[in-house]
């Protein structure tokens, strides 16, 4: 018989903890849950050892970070999942740097966490020294990238198809209209103007381009970018909080609605003039 595999959740919230707790046992993980960075850490010292951590960013007293650096010290194979309700991108580089395999808002949906576990514990022996090294670009060359983008590598509008034939030639970029995703260095523009994305923010908002104009449905996006299959209800919910957040930050740059809703359908990325 497998045993089940072992999750600590550190998190200050009690409400978070033990809505973490129940759903995570029922889905058959044996979870540890702890208030702080000082119990997390304790737990360590004692030789306990976890598949997952579960690690709020900012609690008092000893922080997320923190618990990342001695999780890299004490179990380097544990698979590290960033939860937090404040975020930047200079915390993502931290994250990463130390570790982090996803880095997920609060509150996050079941279904995205349940994936983000999956994710992690399936690919737990692959390093990522590219996608810390794409954030830190991100982090340090701001202005640099956009001096790249247009002066050096910026390529041609390109209709629809040939945008979903970078991805199939392995091209670094996919552009639509003035949107520009450039896959080496997980970065997505608009105007020349970069967008500070979450992976899974970036993962969606890069595979609309890829398929646009063609509208995707919710439950496609989640297969594309989680790797599951879900409910019409769930799917839509999940969707509809990233695709809001990812409006949001688009807002900060354009007043032009880029992500088009197509009432009962899905979401497409418009053209100018819609």
């Amino acid at each position: 018989m497998v045993s089940a595999k072992k999750i600590l959740v550190v998190d200050d919230e009690k409400n978070i903890r033990l809505s973490l707790e129940e759903i995570l046992s029922r889905d058959g993980y044996q979870v540890t849950a702890v208030e702080s960075g000082e119990d997390a850490l304790d737990l360590l010292d004692a030789q306990q050892r976890f598949d997952v951590a579960l690690v709020d960013l900012k609690m008092k007293g000893i922080g997320g970070v923190e618990v990342l650096k001695a999780l890299r010290q004490h179990a380097p194979q544990t698979v590290v999942i960033i939860l937090t309700a404040h975020a930047s991108l200079e915390t993502a580089v931290e994250a990463v740097r130390q570790g982090a395999h996803d880095y997920l808002f609060k509150p996050c949906q079941p279904d995205e966490l349940r994936a983000s576990i999956k994710r992690g514990l399936r690919d737990q022996q692959i390093q990522r020294p590219e996608l810390l090294e794409q954030i830190e670009q991100v982090a340090n060359h701001l202005e640099n990238i956009r001096a790249t983008l247009i002066e050096e590598e910026t390529p041609p509008t390109v209709p629809s198809q040939a945008v979903t034939d970078t991805v199939i030639g392995k091209k670094r970029f996919l552009t639509c209209d003035d949107l520009i995703v450039d896959i080496l260095r997980h970065l997505i523009t608009i105007g020349g103007y970069p967008l500070d994305l979450t992976p899974t923010e970036f993962d969606m908002l890069a595979y609309l381009a890829q398929e646009a104009p063609r509208v995707v449905s919710p439950q496609e996006l989640i297969d594309a970018v989680h790797g599951y299959e879900s409910e019409v209800w769930e799917a839509s919910e999940t969707v509809r909080q990233h695709i809001y957040r990812l409006r949001q930050k688009i807002k900060e740059i354009t007043e032009r609605d880029v992500i088009h809703t197509v009432r009962g359908i899905g979401y497409t990325l418009s053209e100018r003039g819609w």
